[in-house]
């Protein structure tokens, strides 16, 4: 959504035709009632009589503080709901004083005020009459003159009325400047009273503060403010943008040459006005400029750099440290929990709990059937059977199902790192670390690729000198959705010992999906195994390539899949499914899958808009942000149970937890029956869907196909072009991140 109103162009999906609609009006009318009003004001519904019009105007929008009795000039278009009828969508609006004394009372006495009811409202207007909206404006202390209004009160109401006014003049101030009710009401909740001088100040805090406002929305109203091209605060802001882009795409930092040339050809600005807010920016301490080992200066933000610095010296400190052996004979327990499991240990496996159980840290790392689960549940069997003291085994993982799988697979209880730290939205910080680090004498963190560096950071913080970590994940996966590369740095320092598994076990090595997650691995293609003789019926598959070279017949095939033929042939459910997507956009882009199964899937459930979005109940869904006061994280997926479409609000389940969505939450939801390869990290799904195809060509990467196909337990099925499918298995290139975090440990250890 744009920061700016855009008049609508043509009509809403569904919407019938009707005369007037999708043209742009002004109605001027008195709320005479609110029907609901959510979302701190960002959604509100509200009946207002307009002159001319024989029955009450349904109008819904952003439309903060506003009370019955107002009257109000509102601009925007009617539209026709599928279950409300006939309504009208609120861009934008000015307050106008009520002409009457009936209608001041109305408002005055509508519960705007704390303090006024309408009796006090009554009495108010009968002492100040058609004059009381002005006096108490410029004299709200005059407001002790009413009977039966004490000192407490009045000040309570004079309070009450400055606030109301504040908001007012937040509202026009911004609407006046084509920001839209929605971000307004945004920007004054984050900035309250405040808004108004922040916004003057520097537009461009927007697009680092509030949610949902970029830093090219941001820019356009601060042109509309008077704010120059080449200013200090513009060129300042674009240089902290394009650093934050930078970090979206996964780097620490970013090369000060690279840097000056993308935040200059973003303002379109010369390089030395870039060159001079880098310095100034680096005085003030808003980010750090180091010198990398090859005498290139780095530039940071300055919360990344501090991240790297302390993971580093977090994890040179557990390196070093002495700790006392645990009194573990480990060929005795070795033995032991082969006959307890019925399994022959391969040497690496056996190295590997050895490493665990003696060694500081230690890294675990491998591919699908390689046994990486077998040698964590071996672990947490032997410290808890041949330790008389009883060590203390934490488990954790950065996600809720990937926690969840590790639980099952240990029979040990197992959480996110999130609430391992013990994660405190009203600090915005973890309640674990350095000054209260965690009891543990080892902590194992299962699908450890998917850390980055501010997680590492914290991380290694809360861990005391006697505990022993463990690090496990699959480093030939894509790495963290956050920036850095903390997994594959670690091993690359060479001071962590590492077991790296090769070895396929029997049971897997049966399977199409491990055998070809390999063969991907090594640039070699899927094997597709030969069809059984006695037809469909007979054929025991778990990975199939279904050709289809045009874009538009692939993605219905791809809907088909999941909604029919997969849930026929194999009794999945289509919650059972997951399609990942290379890319976001084009044909077979997850957004555009994502409606196409929608459609198929949820057609005529009750749902609820936000902007171009529906949310249908039995929808799956996508987190897209950290929410740390819900405790949902980017990438985990829900589904939505049930919704309220008056009140503007819905609850997704994630993992059996019920979670409640307000209408000023919904930015944060996308649909997820699709989603891109990066967001499936740490999660298994029992069957997977790839479209490949020459249209995500940019994207099309041995590592992103390999991460893909190892999301799938049961079944595999790739869609779309040999062509393309050749060209991702023989591109074996890795789009390096920008990351020091190797060189420093090594630093740090001396």
């Amino acid at each position: 959504m744009d920061l700016f109103e855009r008049a609508r162009a043509g009509k809403d999906k569904g919407q019938e035709q009707g005369q007037g609609q999708g043209e742009e009006q002004t109605l001027e009318g008195t709320v005479e009632r609110l029907v609901f009003s959510g979302g701190n004001g960002e959604f509100t519904v509200a009946r207002i009589e307009v002159p001319g019009e024989g029955d009450l105007v349904t109008i819904v929008g952003s439309l903060l503080g506003i009370p019955v009795g107002a009257r109000l000039r509102v601009r925007g278009v009617y539209e026709n709901n599928a279950r409300f009828g006939r309504q009208f969508r609120v861009a934008g609006y000015t307050e106008v004083a009520p002409e009457t004394l009936e209608g001041i009372k109305r408002y005055l006495g509508s519960g705007l005020i704390k303090g006024i009811g309408p009796e006090f409202a009554a009495r108010i207007v009968a002492r100040f009459g058609i004059q009381t909206l002005e006096i108490l404006d410029a004299e709200p202390g005059r407001i002790g003159e009413i009977a039966g209004i004490g000192p407490v009160r009045a000040e309570s109401i004079k309070r009450a009325w400055a606030e109301q006014q504040e908001i007012r003049k937040v509202m026009v101030f911004l609407q006046g400047y084509g920001v839209s009710p929605a971000f307004a009401a945004r920007i004054y909740k984050r900035y309250g009273a405040a808004a108004i001088a922040r916004v003057r100040e520097n537009p461009y805090r927007l697009a680092f503060d509030v949610w949902g406002i970029g830093f090219l929305s941001a820019d356009r109203l601060a042109k509309a403010l008077g704010i120059g091209k080449d200013s200090e605060v513009r060129v300042n802001a674009g240089v902290r943008h394009s650093l934050d882009e930078a970090a979206q795409a996964g780097h620490v930092f970013v090369p000060r040459e690279i840097l000056v040339q993308r935040a200059a050809a973003l303002l379109e600005v010369d390089d030395a006005l870039v060159q001079a807010a880098v310095d100034r920016l680096g005085r003030s301490g808003e980010i750090a400029i180091a010198a990398t080992e090859d005498g290139q200066p780095a530039v940071y933000e300055i919360g990344l750099f501090r991240a790297e610095e302390s993971a580093a010296q977090g994890l040179a400190r557990l390196l070093g440290a002495s700790r006392t052996s645990v009194g573990v004979d480990i060929d005795r327990a070795l033995a032991w929990y082969e006959r307890e499991a019925a399994i022959a240990l391969a040497p690496q496996q056996a190295e590997a709990i050895r490493r665990a159980i003696q060694d500081p840290v230690v890294v675990i790392t491998g591919g699908p059937g390689v046994g990486k689960t077998t040698i964590v549940r071996g672990i947490v069997s032997i410290l808890s059977t041949f330790v008389s003291q009883g060590l203390r085994v934490l488990l954790a993982a950065p996600t809720g199902r990937a926690a969840k799988r590790l639980s099952e697979a240990t029979g040990q209880p197992a959480t996110t790192l999130h609430r391992l730290l013990e994660w405190r939205p009203a600090d915005g910080q973890f309640g674990r670390g350095s000054a209260r680090p965690l009891e543990a004498d080892l902590v194992v963190v299962d699908e450890a690729s998917m850390i980055d560096i501010r997680l590492a950071a914290d991380l290694f913080a809360a861990l005391s000198s006697s505990t022993r970590l463990l690090l496990v994940g699959d480093v030939d996966q894509l790495p963290s959705v956050g920036p850095g590369t903390v997994l594959r740095d670690v091993m690359a320092s060479g001071k962590v010992p590492t077991v790296r598994l090769t070895q396929i076990f029997r049971q897997a090595a049966r399977s199409l999906i491990t055998l070809n997650a390999h063969r991907i691995h090594d640039g070699e293609p899927p094997d597709l195994g030969t069809p059984p003789a006695d037809g469909p019926a007979g054929d025991t598959r778990d990975f199939f390539f279904l050709e289809e070279d045009d874009p538009v017949r692939a993605a219905n095939l791809i809907r088909d899949l999941v909604a029919t033929r997969l849930p026929r042939r194999y009794g999945l459910r289509p919650a059972d499914i997951q399609v990942l997507s290379p890319m976001h956009r084009g044909e077979l882009g997850a957004a555009n899958l994502n409606q196409l199964l929608q459609d198929a899937l949820t057609p005529g459930a009750d749902e609820i808009r936000r902007g171009a979005r529906a949310y249908r109940v039995g929808d799956r869904v996508m987190q897209l942000r950290n929410n740390y006061d819900k405790d949902v994280f980017n990438g985990d997926i829900g589904q939505v149970a049930r919704l309220n479409r008056e009140a503007q609000e819905l609850v997704v389940v994630f993992d059996d937890r019920e979670v409640s969505y307000q209408a000023d939450d919904l930015d944060e939801l996308t649909l997820a029956y699709a989603a891109t390869i990066h967001k499936s990290q740490g999660s298994e799904y029992a069957a997977v869907i790839v479209p490949v195809h020459t249209q995500h060509f940019v994207m099309l990467a041995r590592n992103l196909l390999y991460t893909a196909v190892t999301r799938g337990k049961r079944l595999v099925v790739l869609v779309g072009s040999g062509k393309a499918l050749g060209i991702a298995v023989r591109n074996g290139d890795v789009a390096l991140r920008c990351s020091r975090l190797a060189s420093r440990i090594v630093a740090a250890q001396g």
